[in-house]
């Protein structure tokens, strides 16, 4: 991790600058691009395009760096892990998924790592260890960020199948959204969704709540209101600086740091697995920084949260928020089909869903946290 620990020694040095020479969101950002682009390889046009993306935005980054407290600066976050001789790396994995940082999903009661048909980034974008995960992010902008690095934003069962251990068929019920405006049709999904998975609720580190796994011990600016930039300091933790934080697919950070967009289809055609760039609407995930001593709602790997702020992915007026990140997902190139008999025949491709209604949904603006 030595093109690690370099960068993140010089975003150490601007985080640490005096207050009469306080970092920038601007250098922040500047030291934060960098750092992609040479943790994850990107090309000059990719880079260009998430450039793009964060100069749209005057609030997206790691915070508000005026206000923004973080617990563990990402140096003592590489200096715990090298002591503690815990390395990210991992060849298999980036064979695999041909990536940095991704594990595959797959279910290792009939499979193996190699079967996969996906990745997910192990941390939560930018999705290098020991760098603050990027929040104040809108839907749309995520799922536009992924898309520069050549990823694509998650469908919600792909981040409950990281969390959960296992990679499960789809179990979205769009027949009930069939036929009612979005926001029922979520309602109906959720509540069903939710019945089906009370009985196997796990944490991505095991079966019951535990404070202190994951990053979830930080505190909340005094005066934050819920929702303002200049009230509400992002005060994460650097990504990884909770080793034993994973799940039994090697994915951190799902539970505590920052919660999670993601995408909610309600038709096999809002998909993003099955190649969606319209996609569906917002889903967020996990849990955040402070759940240690207020914990605002569950936050169980299958759990579905009520339609918070939402809308559309692709809503350029999507939520986003100082406790508010993403990760990102890819498909993996189709493995050819096992060899058959003279006499097989490949199985009938199941019929998809009827689209979804297209009106707007009223979001449901939920708890100011």
């Amino acid at each position: 991790m030595s093109v690690v620990r370099a960068l993140a020694a010089l975003l150490l040095l601007l985080s640490s600058a005096p207050a009469s020479a306080q970092i920038t969101r601007a250098e922040q950002n500047a030291a934060l691009l960098h750092q992609i682009q040479q943790v994850h390889g990107l090309s000059e046009t990719q880079m260009q395009r998430i450039r793009e993306i964060f100069a749209h935005s005057a609030i997206i980054g790691q915070g508000n760096p005026a206000i923004t407290r973080h617990p563990v600066t990402p140096e003592q976050c590489l200096a715990q892990l090298e002591q503690r001789a815990i390395s990210y790396d991992n060849a298999r994995f980036e064979r695999i998924c041909g990536a940095r940082y991704m594990a595959p999903l797959y279910d290792p009661a009939t499979s193996r790592a190699e079967d996969a048909s996906a990745c997910i980034d192990q941390f939560e974008f930018p999705d290098i260890p020991c760098a603050y995960p990027v929040v104040w992010v809108k839907a749309s902008e995520a799922a536009e960020l992924c898309a520069a690095e050549g990823k694509r934003l998650c469908d919600a069962n792909e981040w409950e199948d990281a969390c959960q251990g296992s990679s499960e068929p789809p179990d979205y019920r769009f027949d009930l959204a069939l036929g009612v405006p979005p926001e029922v049709g979520i309602r109906r999904m959720r509540e069903a969704h939710n019945r089906a998975h009370a009985a196997d609720k796990r944490w991505s580190y095991g079966p019951a709540y535990q404070p202190g796994i994951c990053a979830t011990g930080s505190f909340k600016t005094p005066g934050c209101n819920g929702g303002s930039w200049t009230q509400c300091g992002s005060n994460t933790y650097p990504a990884g600086d909770f080793p034993a934080c994973h799940s039994p697919l090697e994915v951190y950070d799902l539970n505590g740091n920052a919660a999670e967009h993601m995408n909610l289809p309600l038709n096999v055609g809002e998909m993003s697995s099955r190649g969606s760039v319209t996609l569906g609407y917002t889903e967020m995930k996990g849990s955040w920084f402070i759940f240690d001593t207020y914990r605002a709602h569950e936050d169980w790997c299958r759990w579905r949260a009520p339609f918070w702020h939402g809308t559309r992915v692709m809503d350029p007026h999507s939520h986003a928020n100082y406790h508010l990140g993403f990760r990102c997902c890819s498909t993996l190139p189709a493995k050819p089909p096992p060899a058959r008999g003279l006499s097989g025949l490949a199985p009938a491709p199941s019929a998809g869903s009827a689209a979804s209604p297209g009106a707007r949904p009223a979001p449901a603006t939920g708890p100011h946290w």
